[in-house]
């Protein structure tokens, strides 16, 4: 679940073990966001000084919070201490790779790669990595991206001030997206929405309907429930935030 949810850029903002069931899902979603420009130590969460429940945080969180469960339900495991113990640890020690190849096979297809091999896992790092150190809103660029594929790299490339870095890692990564160009570019379209809830009509949808006014709710709603689909009297859902909106925007409990 945390790395479908942060395959889409989501920060669930308070991640903590009350927030978490043994179901495998989660509650609570009061102070989430979705990150724009791609950063790991995003946080927008109020409550959140510390940056615990950061966006790149949360794979660990999880595994703290699995960690708390584990203690609660030692004595169901053996009734020796030590033996418990070291059968919930082991249990444990599988998430990170678990969640590692979740992760890893969802980026991959994103960016239009096979999968199921890890040769694609350090081009989708140094992405990443392009991203971050270049501010690029995570969801348009991962978009974008069906565009050089379908032989158009304009849309991409517009993203970064620095486009040789771009070229450069562009040439890398087309060498490993496969021959039918076209299904690939559609299939990548299928998994890289183009419209989700940001900050900032959040807030316009929140402060018009406290005027009773639901035109902008209804209108973003309709964007999110099909996030993938593009279209153009929806455009505005599809921008990033003005410049500077993000920079000490906070969410809160009650939203």
């Amino acid at each position: 679940l945390v790395a479908h949810w942060m395959a889409v850029g989501f920060i669930h903002g308070v991640m903590n073990t009350d927030n978490t069931t043994i179901s495998g899902e989660t509650i609570d979603y009061g102070p989430c966001a979705f990150m724009e420009a791609y950063d790991p130590g995003a946080v927008f969460s109020s409550i959140d000084h510390g940056g615990r429940y950061a966006y790149g945080n949360q794979p660990a969180i999880m595994a703290w919070n699995l960690a708390r469960l584990a203690e609660a339900m030692l004595t169901l495991f053996d009734d020796d201490g030590d033996r418990a113990v070291e059968r919930a640890t082991e249990v444990l020690a599988t998430f990170p790779d678990r969640f590692q190849a979740t992760w890893n096979e969802l980026m991959r297809a994103k960016l239009g790669l096979d999968p199921r091999a890890d040769s694609g896992d350090a081009v989708v790092a140094d992405l990443l990595a392009l991203m971050h150190e270049q501010r690029v809103d995570y969801t348009s660029c991962l978009r974008s991206l069906s565009s050089p594929v379908r032989g158009d790299a304009a849309p991409s490339r517009s993203l970064f001030a620095d486009t040789d870095a771009f070229d450069a890692w562009s040439e890398r990564w087309l060498t490993l997206v496969g021959d039918d160009r076209s299904t690939i570019a559609d299939a990548m379209d299928r998994r890289n929405p183009i419209h989700i809830p940001r900050n900032h009509v959040v807030e316009e949808a929140l402060t018009a309907a406290g005027w009773g006014d639901l035109a902008s709710f209804e209108q973003l709603l309709e964007a999110v429930t099909h996030p993938y689909d593009e279209r153009p009297d929806l455009g505005r859902f599809a921008a990033p935030a003005p410049t500077g909106f993000v920079d000490g925007y906070r969410t809160f409990c009650g939203t």
